[in-house]
């Protein structure tokens, strides 16, 4: 009976879909007793397209300014700046327009505004031995509305990860009172992404809807169907991003909002296999040192490797991501993985991706501090089995490389 023993729980939010549906903002802001809402955003956003016009004549009077400068993986200086600006302009709403990067990052920016520490008094730390402890959060924090221009797993969450090169790993946070009050799904503020950052983003949402696939077995019934769903949207969506058809886009974004939805109902990413965990911490150590790659591209090049490597250890898990992969006379064993491991990269090749990291310009002697940085990753790794595994991670990223 494990898969029906499990607990969950639901957060209030609001969520607007489809064509102009950002003029709902006005609403969120008028329900909220809003007076000074604050956009966080980054320079593309403010600067090449009009959604902080649009933003702007929605709220009229009730728009207290903006912060362009976020930039890629959300630098702690960057945060900060965002927090102090939001502070001197007297925000009470914050207003993510963006992906990943800007939402996660605003998740901080209301920690910092509301907290009375430095920064690195309230992310989670890692003693030398045993789990990783998160702080409690205790300070009432601002709403947050979050406008996407791309599909990403952020969109509805509560933990929130910084990029801080000296801390030695991601500045990692948690406070459930960041999750946003509303999410919006417009088709023009999804179609100023171009095509190829909605690819890549997209990819990111689809290869942990496949992983997800290979764990099927131990998903309770509040989520057994999601993941069925889940895989179905990112899957059908994922060949159709185009420039200008806006369907496949808000479809990805469906698909990361039920991933997310999941983990609060009785099932939490790292539980999946070792395949899915050693991926999302290597990939986020990757294309958090390095610029010139993202979050799906650093997903198409360790993938494959992860299940050379890795893949025996969970069999059943490997063969149910063969099946969702197309290759349905697949059955459990170590002799399936060279397969299903090719089967993989033939897939992000044919979607255009490439499938190795130095081809993305990450040099070979990164490899090492890449390493270093995903042995403190709460997500992947919350009761650290990685500290043991250094030699088996090494090979993967080497293979990887």
């Amino acid at each position: 009976m494990p898969h029906t023993e499990f607990s969950a729980v639901s957060f209030p939010w609001r969520l607007y879909s489809g064509q102009d549906a950002l003029d709902n903002l006005i609403r969120v802001v008028e329900r909220r007793g809003v007076e000074r809402a604050f956009v966080i955003c980054g320079r593309s956003v403010a600067h090449k397209t009009d959604l902080i016009t649009r933003i702007k004549s929605i709220v009229g009077d009730k728009f207290a300014g903006v912060y362009d400068g976020m930039t890629q993986e959300a630098p702690l200086g960057c945060v900060q700046a965002a927090a102090n600006a939001a502070k001197a302009a007297g925000a009470d709403m914050l207003i993510a327009v963006g992906a990943g990067t800007v939402i996660k990052a605003t998740r901080v920016v209301a920690i910092l505004m509301a907290e009375d520490k430095p920064a690195e008094e309230l992310m989670t730390r890692y003693p030398p031995s045993g789990p990783a402890i998160s702080p409690k959060l205790m300070a009432p924090k601002l709403p947050i509305v979050n406008v996407l221009t791309a599909a990403t797993s952020a969109q509805n969450r509560a933990g929130a990860a910084v990029k801080q090169v000296e801390v030695g790993h991601r500045m990692e946070f948690f406070d459930p009172k960041t999750r946003p009050c509303a999410i919006f799904w417009d088709a023009d503020a999804l179609l100023t992404a171009p095509a190829n950052l909605a690819l890549n983003t997209g990819v990111a949402v689809y290869w942990r809807a496949l992983m997800n696939m290979g764990a099927i077995a131990i998903a309770n019934p509040l989520i057994e169907g999601d993941r069925y769903h889940c895989f179905r949207l990112a899957d059908r969506s994922i060949r159709r991003i185009t420039e200008a058809d806006p369907e496949p886009r808000i479809e990805m974004c469906a698909a990361a909002f039920i991933q997310n939805r999941e983990e609060d109902e009785g099932r939490v990413f790292s539980d999946t296999h070792w395949v899915a965990r050693v991926v999302y911490a290597l990939g986020a150590s990757t294309f958090s040192l390095c610029d010139t790659i993202g979050q799906g591209q650093s997903y198409a090049a360790l993938t494959a490797p992860a299940i050379r490597v890795f893949g025996e250890r969970n069999p059943n898990e490997m063969a149910g991501i063969g099946r969702a992969l197309g290759l349905e006379d697949l059955q459990p064993g170590v002799e399936a993985i060279p397969r299903i491991a090719d089967t993989m990269e033939a897939f992000f090749s044919q979607l255009g991706l490439k499938t190795r990291l130095r081809d993305y310009g990450v040099q070979r002697e990164q490899l090492p501090r890449i390493l270093e940085f995903s042995m403190k990753n709460y997500n992947a790794d919350r009761n650290r089995h990685f500290l043991n595994e250094t030699q088996t991670l090494t090979r993967a990223l080497e293979q990887a490389w």
